[in-house]
């Protein structure tokens, strides 16, 4: 039986950013630690291309034009999307993460959701890079596991193979 994994090797890697400029405060910072995560895993800094949106729900459409340029082995989706008073942040948030999971589906290019979704503006900035981590940072790092996993599937990769079974039968006598 083989098993297939993904390594955290960026070397080699073209990598698509999309980044929603709404909540540009978050995001920026999202996209900071992204492309820190992805140069630290040996992409090398021109292989690393940067699409600005207005905003979460325009994400997907650009993730996908991304995608069907065949230049990328996977999209990193930044955006940050704040609870407010009306349901607006309930229907961008669905529809950004259905978009982009439709974008991988469609495309077979891994496309990895990074939009942070917070109750508050300070959960928000926690979720960019203070207590909670970056999740920019998160979401390249699966960017570059997932490229790995879809070369090695492809073919094109490493493949890891399980070690094989001891003999069957009675154990050797000393």
């Amino acid at each position: 039986m083989a098993t297939y994994q993904g390594d955290l090797s960026g070397q080699g890697l073209h990598i698509g950013i999309v980044v929603a400029r709404f909540n540009e405060f978050v995001t920026s910072h999202l996209l900071a630690g992204a492309r820190d995560a992805l140069l630290r895993h040996g992409v090398a800094e021109g292989d690393i291309d940067v699409a600005w949106v207005p905003g979460s729900f325009e994400v997907p459409w650009a993730a996908r034009r991304l995608a069907a340029s065949g230049r990328y082995d996977a999209i990193v989706c930044l955006g940050c999307l704040i609870r407010g008073a009306t349901s607006h942040y309930d229907l961008i948030a669905a529809e950004a993460a259905r978009g982009i999971g439709a974008v991988g589906q469609e495309s077979g290019v891994p496309a990895i959701f990074g939009v942070v979704t917070a109750e508050s503006i300070e959960q928000a900035i926690e979720r960019a890079g203070t207590k909670q981590g970056n999740k920019g940072a998160d979401a390249a790092v699966s960017a570059i596991e997932m490229a790995n996993l879809s070369r090695a599937l492809e073919g094109r990769g490493r493949r890891r193979r399980r070690p094989p079974a001891p003999p069957a039968g009675p154990p050797p006598t000393q």
